[in-house]
């Protein structure tokens, strides 16, 4: 999301940033560039014109003519005002703390409501909750198959009474049943339509003056663009929503609907679906957001990532044998794997600072394949030549590239990698790693 935007944003701003003294002139010329690169990005034309009319004024003012970098206090003030039109901080759910919370998930056919509903049940679980979802779509075919499927997968129950039962009963009983099995979390996928009617909205408001729900959480396609806002301003204006889960937002390199709906019905985007898995569900920070665009890099959630990805234990274990310089290939392995579970790693290199910007990276693929074939090869290994590589002669290697269905120079090459990363692991003990305060012998080092 936001390539397109975030190409433009940066290449406008970037010929400030050389500029020892602005003048209102290059101000101007900047803005109209941000301004043309805004709309293109699908963004509310009213968003645009009152951001603009922000950043102009503040960018004139003393804070940035009389400063000795004024291009870089234009781009800081850039970043200030795209955190404000998006929200500041993040907009976390709301429980209740004496019974059950009830979310009530709603929004149109096809934004992908029952798979985020999956999502937002499984990351509940995770936080230790117990979840019940509920499947009140009795009219598209085949929709409670759908939401059972999605449950099975994150391990959550499921309570469905067919397709012949209205949506208000379902409801009524799903709430008997999580007392009755000490559900602490009820989530009701309700049903969608092609186009927003009247009888969609009664059946909604019905079931919300029912249940009376904590959190009413509207599903909303990114790649729908401005659609989405008209979306977003119909639902809100009869179920008054508490917030937005952008879905599909890897599809979309624009990203107008997450600069405009929180300007437009002053709602909060609670979270962002980035892709088909049931772990992609991302917590949504306008600041981290804004930092992406304009190629600043986002390492918080590059720390989440890693903190959710990599098991404590085996870190701290690792630690010890990178100090003792006792990693062997099986750590290797255990490491890649782990590794894997945060994400696309071209998406990972674009949330490091410097390297978001940086045009030789735009468009880079990490090929996952490579990974593929690495564990494959490892895999291939018996556990004593995984222990002491040392040990894989000629004829070893034929069997461990056979095995893995790879070829003896990618074997080979594993092995020279692995070579290579044991002579750093050693210069780097030798400098005094560990001694001194701050990492390897005083070094600090990133991370």
């Amino acid at each position: 999301m936001f390539e397109n935007l975030s190409d433009k944003l940066q290449n406008a701003l970037k010929k400030l940033k050389g500029k020892g003294k602005l003048t209102e002139k290059d101000i101007d010329t900047a803005m109209r560039e941000v301004r043309l690169s805004l709309l293109e990005a699908d963004v509310n034309f009213k968003v645009v014109k009152d951001f603009i009319k922000s950043v102009k004024e503040r960018s004139l003012g003393s804070e940035v003519m009389d400063s000795l970098t004024p291009g870089q206090q234009v781009v800081k003030i850039v970043h200030e005002e795209l955190v404000n039109i998006m929200g500041k901080g993040e907009s976390k759910l709301k429980f209740n703390p004496n019974d059950i919370t009830y979310f009530m998930m709603c929004g149109l056919q096809g934004a992908g409501k029952t798979t985020a509903t999956g999502k937002l049940a499984r990351k509940l679980k995770k936080d230790g909750k117990r979840p019940l979802l509920v499947a009140c779509d009795v009219y598209r075919p085949a929709a409670i198959k759908q939401l059972q499927v999605v449950g099975q997968s994150v391990d959550v129950p499921v309570f469905e009474m067919g397709d012949k039962t209205s949506p208000l009963t379902i409801a009524k009983e799903a709430i008997k049943q999580a007392r009755k099995h000490g559900n602490d979390v009820v989530i009701i996928d309700t049903a969608g339509r092609l186009h927003i009617d009247d009888d969609l909205m009664d059946e909604l408001v019905e079931i919300k003056n029912t249940v009376k729900p904590d959190e009413i959480l509207l599903l909303l396609d990114a790649m729908t663009g401005q659609d989405a806002v008209k979306v977003a301003e119909t639902f809100n204006s009869y179920l008054d929503i508490t917030g937005v889960i952008l879905t599909k937002v890897d599809g979309d390199a624009r990203g107008g609907a997450a600069l405009s709906i929180r300007n437009v019905v002053d709602k909060p985007i609670k979270f962002l679906s980035v892709g088909e898995k049931m772990d992609q569900l991302e917590t949504f920070h306008p600041d981290r957001m804004a930092s992406r665009i304009l190629g600043m890099g986002d390492v918080l959630s590059i720390i989440e990532k890693a903190q959710d990805a990599f098991d404590e234990k085996q870190a701290m274990e690792l630690q010890k044998k990178l100090k003792t310089q006792d990693f062997d290939l099986e750590d290797f392995l255990a490491q890649l794997q782990q590794m894997k579970n945060m994400g696309p790693l071209d998406e990972l290199l674009e949330m490091i600072p410097g390297l978001g910007g940086n045009k030789k990276l735009k468009g880079l693929k990490v090929d996952e394949k490579e990974i593929v074939y690495t564990e494959a090869i490892i895999q291939s290994m018996t556990k004593k030549e995984r222990i002491n590589p040392s040990i894989i002669n000629g004829s070893r290697r034929k069997r461990i590239a056979a095995g893995s269905g790879t070829t003896v120079q990618r074997v080979n090459a594993l092995l020279k990698q692995y070579d290579e990363m044991r002579k750093m692991m050693k210069r780097f003990s030798t400098m005094g790693m560990g001694k001194k305060k701050g990492g390897f012998g005083g070094m600090r080092l990133p991370f």
